[in-house]
């Protein structure tokens, strides 16, 4: 079992992405007609992975949705409900890796002819190790017609602190938005 800060990962998953060193990506099917698409609704408790960080954290996960519908909404499309035949299935999941860092720095001198740096390494040098939890936060649109992925966003950072509820949303909410940025895309 992972440590208590992964107990609220999802809170702190959205805290990175407030960073600078959150990276944005998306990718979508060239084959699809994006602007028929105007209804959609969220996955049923049977189409996702009850294993997923998110569905661990229903709070976070319910911020997470919210921001979802606000930007879709912004963007004109429509909430159609549960047991609608939407036009798309909007899914989001999100995952944590442990990750190590470790940065040298040189010592030696500069003498009469340049950096000295024997075989064994520069002289006095240091070596640190740090440790650190990058999160993945990912939003899928999936076609409800030919059930196939049609749209995808991720957002994948350095996990930070966790923030009180207000500020929590509002840095889910900035990064559902950025995330959603480039939906639909401008090809089609």
């Amino acid at each position: 079992m992972r440590t208590l800060s992964v107990v609220f990962i999802l809170g702190v998953v959205l805290a990175m992405m407030s960073c600078s060193s959150v990276t944005i990506k998306t990718d979508y099917d060239r084959e699809f007609d994006f602007s028929k698409f105007k209804t959609y609704r969220w996955a049923s408790s049977k189409e996702v992975n009850p294993q997923d960080e998110l569905q661990k954290h229903p709070l976070v996960l319910k911020r997470v949705i919210e921001a979802v519908n606000r930007t879709l909404t912004e963007k004109g499309m429509t909430d159609a409900g549960e047991n609608s035949t939407p036009d798309l299935v909007v899914m989001v999941h999100a995952g944590v890796k442990d990750k190590m860092q470790v940065n040298s720095t040189g010592g030696g001198y500069h003498g009469y002819r340049g950096w000295y740096d024997p075989w064994w390494g520069p002289y006095g040098g240091t070596t640190t190790v740090s440790y650190y939890e990058e999160a993945t936060l990912v939003v899928d649109l999936v076609d409800w017609e030919k059930k196939e992925l049609a749209w995808r966003g991720m957002a994948t950072g350095t996990l930070k602190d966790n923030p009180d509820a207000d500020e929590q949303q509002e840095r889910i909410n900035d990064v559902i938005a950025k995330i959603l940025a480039d939906y639909p895309p401008t090809g089609k």
